[in-house]
């Protein structure tokens, strides 16, 4: 018969205590055991929910192609936690009234237990079953950067005419909570935004990977205009936002790292986010998230009679050639052995700008010579060279 460890006896004390005081507002159980994605959830959240019959819990587990929700009473959901944290994830984030923990659990069930006491904060309200979508951000809570940004008002407010910036924090945000499990959980997370700009998503994912997720990271904006940067780097000495500095520079020059876990690059234009990706690459980046724009290399060169009625039309060759570029990044990343994803990063109606390439770099990186030979066809039948292909080249020599 297993004997719990103190650790363990604590935790579940601690969760039956804030269960009966109503002051558990949060669980995330991620990094499941399991590789089957089928029997178990890639991610748990737990929030509490208001029904007819009282007060639950409600365990929202996310699979593959599914999300499930049960609802489970307050007497169960300690003992329910428990279970999960020790037998089936390695990792969880506990977010409660006056605390936060980030749980780290071995091969063995046993726990690692990284506390954070927090000024108490609002109660999240109002909790009902049919509640609006959640957010990683939620309106009615200040939030530091979003006030000072002017995105909300100081009580919690967000702006009118902020409220698709707003989305598209969130949105960002929700892209990142997806693979934050590739970064690493053992050490300070090395970050690069390419092309920063005013910056609205680099302080997000400060805020979000430090506070909400309790993580500690080193994190460096980096853009041409000179204004901009100093602007940023004020507000981040004004937030205390001590791992985050902004740096003027261009992509394609910059070479003060030798190794980073993540690169994120919004907006860079043309070829600048080919040089972004051969960097990322080249530090061995656990994750790449990129939001391409004005994709120019190609369209001068596609030329292919098989596909003339696309090509012989300005505008749809313009956009074949932007669709092609990106579609050829993403296949010379798969190449090296990524596991890539072509996301919809916020409303076609807000900008025709709103594709990203997500790519996961695996524990060990695997030529695969059916998605070169792929590429290599494609190239042939519209006639073109990339440059993410000549900046790969050495990698992908390496990884053959």
């Amino acid at each position: 018969m297993n004997t719990k460890s103190s650790a363990e006896v604590q935790l579940e004390q601690e969760l039956v205590e804030w269960i009966e005081q109503d002051s558990l507002y949060q669980v995330i159980l991620s990094s499941p055991k399991s590789k089957n994605e089928e029997l178990t959830a890639k991610k748990i959240i737990v929030r509490p929910v208001q029904l007819k019959q009282g007060l639950y819990y409600q365990f929202e587990s996310y699979y593959a192609n599914k999300v499930l929700h049960e609802n489970v009473s307050p007497a169960d959901t300690a003992e329910k936690l428990m279970q999960l944290m020790i037998n089936q994830y390695k990792q969880t984030n506990i977010k409660q009234k006056h605390c936060q923990l980030h749980i780290l659990t071995n091969k063995k069930g046993q726990l690692t237990i990284k506390r954070k006491e927090v000024e108490q904060v609002k109660e999240i309200a109002p909790r009902t079953h049919n509640r609006q979508k959640h957010r990683l951000l939620e309106e009615g809570k200040p939030i530091a950067f979003l006030v000072e940004l002017g995105i909300m008002t100081a009580d919690g407010k967000v702006h009118a005419k902020k409220q698709d910036k707003f989305k598209q924090i969130n949105r960002f945000l929700e892209m990142v909570e997806d693979v934050v499990d590739a970064l690493p959980n053992d050490r300070t997370i090395k970050i690069i935004d390419f092309g920063c700009g005013k910056s609205y998503l680099t302080f997000a994912l400060y805020h979000y990977l430090t506070i909400e997720r309790n993580r500690s990271v080193d994190i460096i904006g980096l853009d041409l205009k000179q204004d901009v940067i100093a602007f940023c780097n004020s507000l981040a000495q004004k937030l205390q936002y001590d791992q985050l500095k902004f740096i003027v520079g261009d992509i394609a020059d910059f070479n003060e790292l030798s190794e980073a876990d993540m690169v994120v690059t919004l907006h860079a234009c043309d070829t600048a986010t080919d040089a972004a990706i051969s960097k990322a690459v080249t530090w061995g980046a656990a994750v790449i998230m990129s939001v391409p724009c004005c994709q120019h290399e190609l369209f001068p060169q596609v030329k292919s009679e098989l596909l003339a009625p696309l090509l012989t039309q300005g505008l749809l060759k313009e956009r074949f050639s932007a669709l092609a570029t990106d579609g050829m990044r993403g296949q010379l990343l798969e190449v090296i052995g990524y596991k890539v994803q072509m996301l919809e990063f916020i409303d076609p109606e807000h900008t025709p700008k709103n594709l990203m390439i997500r790519a996961v770099r695996p524990k060990a990186l695997t030529f695969n010579q059916t998605k070169w030979e792929q590429y290599h066809a494609f190239k042939s039948l519209i006639g073109v060279e990339h440059t993410l292909e000549k900046l790969l080249d050495e990698e992908l020599l390496k990884n053959r």
